[in-house]
């Protein structure tokens, strides 16, 4: 069986089409790159497949913009063009796909200069029953 792809992951985490699933990812990984430092988001980008760098390389500042929850979630909705909910999960199905694909080190580091909520989107989600 081939591999998934980061956009099916996503699509799978998130319970939607592939095609919903690479804007979402475009669009948090844009967002993330805005909101942490050139250099953070240079270290994951070197751990990403070659069609996700462009996303995390977006000539980011080295001097993060500093925005918080409800902003990072806005850029998503708007960039992905989805609604709030969307967005929200959408987002949270992109941070959890790409901790296990950076790995666990790079990925805290980057996320340490994130405000609480936004690193709260990269917990799974327990399932009920």
């Amino acid at each position: 069986m081939a591999e998934l792809s980061f956009f099916d992951k996503v699509a799978d985490r998130a319970g939607v089409p592939e095609e919903t699933a690479r804007a979402l990812t475009e669009a948090t990984l844009r967002t993330l790159a805005e909101r942490i430092s050139g250099g953070e988001a240079a270290a994951l980008a070197d751990h990403v497949a070659h069609e996700l760098r462009p996303s995390l390389a977006l000539t980011a500042p080295e001097e993060p913009e500093v925005f918080g929850y409800d902003e990072f979630l806005r850029r998503v909705a708007e960039r992905a063009q989805v609604g709030p909910r969307l967005a929200e999960q959408g987002a949270g199905a992109v941070l959890q796909t790409l901790h296990r694909v950076v790995g666990h080190r790079e990925f805290r580091e980057a996320l340490a200069q994130l405000p609480t909520e936004i690193q709260a989107l990269a917990e799974p989600v327990p399932h009920g029953p």
